[in-house]
């Protein structure tokens, strides 16, 4: 649930997070004048320029509001404001109440962390035996081995309906493990879900019952929602996308502990005094330290630098940059749905807070506006004497570079990339994308520390073998925001490929389907990923490495499988490919996800009028639309328990019925339509 961060790597392989360390003593607080205007400031700063709609903020000092306020426009349509009490979805900081609900059970002694899963979660089976070393402290700190997102109907329009959640355990069972349990972190959705289960269980309570009755309720946090509870839809977020023209229908995210949570600024601001010690009684002293503990140590992990992740329980980080360089510990958790966005920082030590939530932009840059209030903070209160100036390598400076070094060069993989990396003799690296040769070679030069710098010092790249046999890519990079201040990472970006020689069945298996789209079929009629996401998987293997379907390694004539162990970011959400065939009809599965092969369309109906009617598997039906249907109008009588959506040759969708609330639309040349409902349910098709 952090899309924005991710194209930010792919993109210019540099990450966007935010990290922490250290502490003093606050000192009374001031009237925060300063930090007001900036926050005002760097707030309309975001929603003009960063592709932020609206935007609200709060600063937290002691247990007490010292700054609140919004930016930006609510709804469209009538130009209105946020107010502070508008609320947004946070998406996955939302897993901070899961872990806050996981250590209050641990504190009443009903959990161990480092007991088997399975003592709590006695049905939680996977294909792989190594599921059973699997424990608690595993989902909070990511290190499960878990392969990452089966988040299937989770993302829905107006739509609070669990059943991905409840088919969780379902979907894992027929899973196997990426890596061995507590091996390394890497950000994994699916550890949270099975946490927000596993407080149900052993709790006896529904999940959003819990969290109220021990969490919202004695912070008096009123304007923190789930979408389980009565919501006022006039008190939500407007959502905007860029796939449509128009407020969206309200976001719903139904895996409640892993992102669904509504809240308001000013109530996760309250939230976070559980951390700061001014909230008695929600957690033990034991267990706030413990969420703070350098966790992300404990497995396979890039030596210590500036860095924007460095997993607690819980947190993306606590060791945030930049407070890390002014010797202050900074605790930091953000939170993307497709539409919305949230960061929570947290100084424990200064009992300062701050929270920013958003619709449109990213947890980033939210995450940037925290830094930047709270920085204003703490010189307001004398804490921070002096602004620290930006970060940079340097430009480089060519040194010799010893032969051996080049033989790092070849194909390295990360979640959706392959990257071909060239070293030359005289000591230059370049990165390129196999899949998008188009895309920019980025260079660097050898230095004498042993390192590749690039031109303008903002990035470092260096070679790392670990104990496990792999080379990996190490990355460190300093981004720049223009007035919003820098972004720093440190991991492992990639992973070395070794090649993959197939036999002549199973190749020949894969040239077969080489050029072949596959649609999904199992996503709810209100489904956020008809509108927002190409919903298909393209075979589309590549002649300079092959043997792979992008970083899945081909290991038979019907499945290719995910091998990359990378810590941190870039190895998350890896998803294994299978192709099988069912009455006739070939599908693949990655995941949750399941889709089906054009193969298999059918040709839209020319006449005036036709029907058709989702089988009782509720798969989604697919048509071609046919040369002599061009230009037409296409009508719908669409059942209530269901939606269409068309989409023109390059994919884009140019209707989707759930949110336009149109069922005429004109089809485009090769236009393709989508039938989403329940079982049984039946469409009425006009064309005019």
């Amino acid at each position: 649930m952090k899309k924005s961060l991710s194209r930010i790597v792919m993109a210019t392989l540099t990450l966007t997070l935010l990290m922490p360390l250290g502490a003093f003593a606050a000192e009374s607080s001031p009237s925060y004048e300063a930090t007001k205007q900036l926050a005002a400031q760097k707030a309309e700063l975001v929603t003009k320029n960063y592709g932020t709609t609206s935007l609200q903020y709060a600063l937290i000092d002691d247990g007490k509001i010292a700054v609140s306020g919004q930016s930006g426009i609510n709804h469209l349509s009538d130009k209105k404001p946020p107010t502070a009490e508008t609320m947004y979805g946070i998406g996955s900081t939302s897993k901070m109440f899961t872990t806050v609900a996981v250590m209050k059970l641990v504190d009443e002694g009903k959990i161990d962390l480092d007991q088997p899963l399975t003592n709590y979660i006695p049905d939680f089976k996977m294909k792989d035996e190594r599921y059973k070393q699997i424990t608690p402290r595993m989902l909070l700190n990511h290190s499960s081995g878990l392969n990452g997102s089966t988040l299937t109907n989770g993302f829905l329009f107006d739509d609070n309906d669990t059943s991905g959640y409840n088919d969780l355990l379902k979907q894992l069972s027929t899973q196997r493990l990426k890596a061995d349990p507590g091996a390394f972190s890497v950000y994994c959705n699916d550890g949270f879900t099975l946490a927000e289960i596993l407080v149900e269980r052993v709790s006896g309570m529904d999940f959003t019952d819990y969290i109220h009755k021990y969490i919202t309720e004695p912070l008096s946090m009123k304007n923190t929602k789930t979408p389980q509870d009565e919501v006022n839809i006039e008190q939500l977020a407007g959502v905007y996308s860029p796939a449509y023209q128009g407020e969206l229908p309200r976001d719903t995210i139904n895996f409640i502990g892993t992102g669904g949570i509504y809240s308001t600024a000013e109530d996760l601001a309250h939230f976070s005094q559980i951390f700061t010690g001014n909230a008695s009684g929600i957690l033990s002293e034991k267990s706030v330290t413990a969420t703070a503990k350098s966790e992300y140590k404990k497995g396979m992990w890039p030596d210590e630098a500036d860095s924007s992740v460095a997993y607690g329980l819980g947190w993306d980080s606590v060791n945030l940059f930049p407070f890390n360089d002014y010797g202050i510990q900074a605790l930091t958790k953000g939170g993307d749905t497709l539409l919305s966005h949230a960061s929570l920082v947290v100084l424990p030590e200064q009992k300062l807070s701050v929270a920013v939530l958003s619709s449109g932009g990213s947890s980033s840059l939210n995450g940037l506006l925290a830094n930047e209030i709270l920085l204003s903070a703490l010189q307001e209160k004398g804490i921070v004497k002096e602004r620290k100036p930006a970060k940079s390598f340097g430009a480089p400076v060519k040194a010799a570079m010893p032969a051996d070094v080049t033989t790092n060069a070849g194909v390295y993989g990360a979640t959706g990339q392959l990257i071909k990396l060239d070293i030359s003799k005289d000591g230059e690296l370049s990165l390129s994308s196999l899949a998008v040769p188009e895309a920019p070679v980025q260079k660097f030069i050898y230095t004498a520390d042993g390192t590749f710098v690039n031109e303008i010092g903002s990035a470092k790249v260096s070679f790392v073998k670990e104990d496990n046999g792999r080379t990996y890519l190490w990355v460190r990079t300093y981004t720049d925001i223009p007035e919003l201040g820098q972004l720093a990472m440190s991991e492992y970006q990639a992973e070395k490929l070794e090649p993959n020689e197939l036999s002549k069945d199973v190749a020949k298996a894969w040239e077969a389907r080489e050029g072949k789209t596959y649609f999904l079929v199992n996503e709810k009629y209100t489904s956020q990923v008809y509108l927002m996401i190409p919903p298909i998987v393209q075979i589309a293997t590549l002649k300079e490495f092959p043997g792979y379907l992008m970083t899945n390694k081909i290991t038979g004539a019907d499945e290719a499988l995910n091998m990359l162990n990378i810590p941190t970011l870039m190895g998350r959400d890896t998803n294994e490919l299978h192709i099988f065939t069912e009455d006739g009809v070939e599908y693949a599965k990655a995941g949750g996800s399941l889709f089906v092969s054009q193969d298999h369309f059918q040709p839209l109906y020319t006449g005036a009028n036709s029907k058709t009617k989702i089988q009782d598997n509720g798969y989604t039906r697919w048509y071609t639309v046919p040369e002599k249907a061009f230009g037409k109008t296409l009508v719908v009588n669409t059942p209530k328990t269901g939606s269409f959506a068309v989409y023109d040759a390059n994919g884009t969708c140019v209707n989707y019925s759930i949110v336009s609330g149109v069922n005429e639309v004109g089809l485009p040349e090769n236009a393709i339509i989508a039938f989403i409902g329940d079982p049984g349910s039946q469409f009425e098709i006009t064309l005019k």
